[in-house]
């Protein structure tokens, strides 16, 4: 099945929250860095990726309707292009709450990780973030330009910027389906990060 929905926002940004969402709106299964962890066949392609082999994006997201956070959020151009009738979904907060957040949850991983094929060292650290992870206004800055590049790429007919706390009403507008009666989720806190095992936080 090819995407209906492309997240374009970083890791961090709510984007386990908005898997959820987009699966209780019937947009799932969703993709998400949750997905690659314990799946060999998911690391094996998302590790060729981004040592630059070229993308076969049909298998990469066989069985998946949706994709968000790392590491699809990276290719949000090339499968933007490749899925020419997917909306567009930038998740958003601000760079430095944004920064704080990976400081205690993403950035520790990848300072535990010995494996340099790992989508930590060569995608995350190496190529979103140049190589500077550490390098907080570097960081920010990759973080900025990011989002600056999403919103001036695509129109208001193709895109939604959707912000940690705006909830179902947008989204639902945005992607033409009703508002659930239920809350809208909330997962995957910094607490909850940090909480996690080491095999559930581990870097593919």
């Amino acid at each position: 099945m090819p995407l209906d929905v492309i997240g374009a926002g970083f890791g961090r940004t709510g984007t386990e929250s908005m898997k959820s969402a987009l699966e209780i709106l019937d947009f799932g299964p969703c993709h998400h860095m949750r997905e690659v962890l314990p799946n060999e066949d998911q690391k094996r392609i998302w590790r060729g990726i981004s040592k630059g082999a070229e993308p076969d994006w049909d298998a990469a997201f066989a069985g998946y309707r949706s994709a968000v956070d790392w590491p699809s959020a990276y290719y949000w151009r090339q499968t933007a292009a490749h899925f020419p009738d997917a909306k567009i979904l930038l998740t958003l907060r601000s760079a430095e709450s944004w920064y704080a957040s990976m400081e205690k949850t993403i950035l520790p991983g990848i300072e535990r990780s010995t494996d340099p094929d790992s989508l930590g060292l060569s995608l995350i650290a190496a190529q979103v973030l140049d190589g500077r992870p550490h390098d907080r206004d570097h960081a920010i800055a990759a973080f900025e330009r990011n989002s600056a590049e999403v919103q001036a790429t695509f129109g208001p007919e193709r895109l939604l910027v959707h912000s940690l706390g705006d909830g179902w009403e947008p989204l639902c507008a945005f992607l033409e389906v009703p508002v659930p009666d239920v809350p809208y989720p909330h997962s995957n806190t910094t607490d909850s990060f940090i909480a996690r095992s080491p095999v559930q936080t581990g870097d593919p």
